[in-house]
């Protein structure tokens, strides 16, 4: 009977040790990721009243569709969206071509490469701030001076945006904006030229010369050879970007602070200007949740891109 009852319980041991080895694992993500989205789902239903919290239902997130600083900083986001994706894919793409041409000190490269990505975002922001601050900044006697930018030269940090080509569309976009663009591509491009090298690297070397004794030579090779076999990584490369470009706060706030005025307040920074700024906790974590369902999209997309590369090879 002592044995069959040791049996048992070293049987119920091995089938549950699996859960015991996992369980910290599992504390952790209730700890924080699972029990602070709850939080935030609960905190966007609630509004701060004299008396403690009190219940609106959907208000905080009728309020937030009323506020025309969100429809503002949705075009922001837009915009910014769209031209820091282009220019990180177009430049990495290019610098991943260069790299792949099995160049002289190619691991040199590769190693100043990784520079930008292991600063932080604050960091890189101050740096590139210090850069056009008037009259000692590296770049202001070339931003600031007439011949290049006339008529009077070109303050990026406190330069009024062009008027609207559409509507309240912000576009064409203000100088700061642009520059925070170029600052946020250089600060992601490390790793999108890395990933983007790898997969060009997985192109079979006898389709490329083949076609190339067929007769296709330069753009014709990476427009019909190279670009569809690496659509897939293209395509996560694209979410990635998206879904980096869609939550970073730290280059904004240290860079252009969302100025000037609200020229470069996209989403997460006007997320962090109602939450810590005007203290509406309920309505920043409205616009929290609504930021969440874009990610978790880009997220589901990102998977199912995935899936495809992995059944297609």
């Amino acid at each position: 009977m002592l044995s069959m009852s040791r049996r048992k319980v070293g049987g119920w041991f091995n089938r549950s040790l699996p859960f015991w080895l996992i369980l910290p694992t599992i504390l952790v993500l209730l700890v924080t990721q699972v029990y602070p989205g709850i939080y935030t789902i609960w905190l966007s239903l609630q509004a701060r009243q004299p008396t403690g919290w009190t219940f609106v239902g959907g208000n905080n997130y009728k309020r937030l569709f009323d506020m025309g600083q969100f429809g503002e900083s949705v075009g922001h986001t837009v915009v910014f969206l769209v031209g820091f994706v282009v220019v990180t894919l177009v430049v990495g793409f290019l610098f991943a071509l260069l790299l792949n041409r099995k160049l002289y000190f190619s691991g040199l490269y590769i190693t100043l490469l990784y520079i930008p990505w292991v600063i932080a975002d604050i960091i890189a922001g101050l740096v590139w701030r210090l850069l056009v601050v008037p009259d000692y900044g590296l770049l202001s006697g070339i931003t600031q001076n007439p011949l290049f930018f006339p008529p009077n030269g070109l303050s990026i940090l406190t330069a009024v945006p062009p008027r609207p080509w559409l509507g309240a569309f912000p576009f064409p976009p203000a100088p700061a904006m642009i520059y925070l663009i170029m600052a946020s591509a250089w600060r992601a491009l490390p790793f999108i030229t890395l990933l983007l090298l790898a997969a060009m690297q997985t192109v079979p070397s006898e389709i490329v010369e083949s076609s190339r004794i067929d007769g296709a030579r330069g753009w014709q090779v990476v427009r019909f050879i190279l670009l569809p076999l690496m659509l897939p990584t293209l395509v996560v490369a694209l979410f990635s970007l998206t879904l980096s470009g869609m939550n970073g706060v730290g280059m904004i706030f240290s860079l252009t602070n969302g100025g000037p005025g609200t020229s470069t307040e996209v989403l997460s920074y006007l997320l962090y200007s109602i939450g810590w700024t005007q203290r509406e906790f309920g309505r920043a974590a409205a616009l929290a949740m609504l930021i969440a369902v874009v990610n978790w999209l880009l997220i589901l997309g990102t998977l199912r891109v995935s899936r495809v590369e992995e059944r297609g090879a």
